[in-house]
């Protein structure tokens, strides 16, 4: 510079029970830009930093799946508050990471803002959606609400990796479910910058929990792993797919596979209903003291 001052670079870091450690292998690898020029390095993510996370988001499904859908959705709303803040940046990042022109970046980055708050408008409708009373046969109320599913793995889209990235987030904890997300492999620093985002959100720690590294590398024993309960391949190709479906069908995951999508078009609900059990309640009509029963 000029003046003689030298420039203070960013150091990424994952983003794990609502803390920023270092990956606990010490390594890094270097991100480029589509020009291969050097951006930063970005923490690879060991099979530890993958336990770690879903241990923290384990912790943080009670408390997160336990609250009001209304605060849910308060909360998405203030992600949305808080990225729109850091918007610059952001634009700077995924023209960088992408190979895209500043309004290009610009406006991927507003349908991500903008993704944010049609997800919060949804977290305290689709229960009505998703469920209903029931027509039975007898003397009984029958009535069926959706439930979060728990720990969802979400493999973030290699491609148009922040609005993609957005998109596969946010429906996953509207409705109350917590999340370990890799982060696209050769464009993870937007979404390390949107923990920093996640944390100044009102967002409790461990609801979301982002990884960066090699994506196989970090995916292969989360499938496997006993207490993760979901898995959105959004991110994963053809190979990966079959080898992390096998994994994951040790204690029967729900697995949501790849499938061409254009990340800008309306979403739809498709993604809020994928990860909700369906719990049904029995209760005799006119017996208002006796106990109900639930399957």
């Amino acid at each position: 510079m000029s003046d003689g001052r030298l420039s203070v670079f960013k150091t990424y870091k994952l983003y794990v029970g609502g803390k920023f450690p270092r990956s606990e292998s010490g390594r890094v690898y270097e991100v480029t830009d589509s020009k291969g020029n050097w951006l930063a390095n970005a923490p690879l993510s060991s099979r530890k930093d993958a336990r770690d996370a879903v241990v923290a988001a384990r912790k943080a499904f009670g408390g997160w799946s336990g609250a009001t859908a209304y605060n849910r959705g308060q909360i998405l709303y203030r992600i949305a508050e808080m990225l729109e803040g850091r918007r610059d940046q952001f634009v700077r990042e995924v023209a960088e990471a992408e190979g895209l022109s500043k309004p290009k970046a610009a406006a991927l980055v507003d349908a991500a803002i903008d993704r944010w708050v049609w997800y919060a408008g949804w977290t305290d409708k689709i229960g009505q959606v998703a469920g209903g009373a029931n027509p039975v046969a007898g003397p009984y109320f029958n009535l069926s609400t959706p439930e979060p599913t728990g720990v969802v793995t979400i493999l973030a889209p290699q491609e148009s990796s922040f609005l993609g990235l957005v998109s596969v987030i946010a429906p996953v904890i509207a409705t109350g479910n917590t999340a370990v997300v890799i982060a696209s492999e050769n464009s993870p620093l937007p979404a390390l910058s949107l923990g920093e985002v996640l944390a100044t959100s009102d967002l409790p720690g461990g609801v979301v929990n982002v990884l960066s590294g090699r994506t196989s590398e970090i995916a292969a024993p989360l499938a496997a792993h006993q207490d993760v309960n979901a898995l959105d391949l959004a991110g994963a190709d053809e190979v990966l797919t079959k080898e992390l479906e096998i994994a994951a069908a040790d204690n029967l995951k729900r697995v949501l596979r790849p499938q061409p999508v254009d990340w800008s078009a309306d979403p739809g609900t498709h993604r809020l209903t994928a990860f909700l059990e369906t719990k049904t309640v029995w209760h005799p009509t006119g017996s208002l003291g006796a106990s109900g029963s639930a399957y």
